[in-house]
């Protein structure tokens, strides 16, 4: 199975860190939703949550408070200001 790695990184820590499915994120531009072997790009991020499929089927929900949001060869990387688990 084709999976994600992911970071989800705040200021000051890194908030959740592993492999998943699919990402569901709010940039600028609307809602987007990323799976392995998405073409890369960067977005930037607005104030919402931040969904991760986990491998096993269960979501992981992070609050990010903007921020910027980058897909590169199956790598997610949230960088906010301001990010935590819900």
């Amino acid at each position: 199975m084709a999976q994600l790695q992911v970071s989800v990184v705040s200021a000051d820590r890194e908030v959740w860190s592993g492999p998943a499915r699919q990402i569901v994120a709010r940039t600028t531009e609307g809602e987007i939703g990323i799976l392995a072997g998405h073409e890369p790009m960067l977005a930037i991020l607005s104030t919402g949550e931040v969904r991760i499929t986990n491998l096993d089927g269960t979501v992981s929900t992070a609050k990010a408070d903007g921020g910027f949001f980058s897909v590169e060869h199956d790598n997610v990387t949230i960088l906010a200001g301001q990010a935590e688990l819900v």
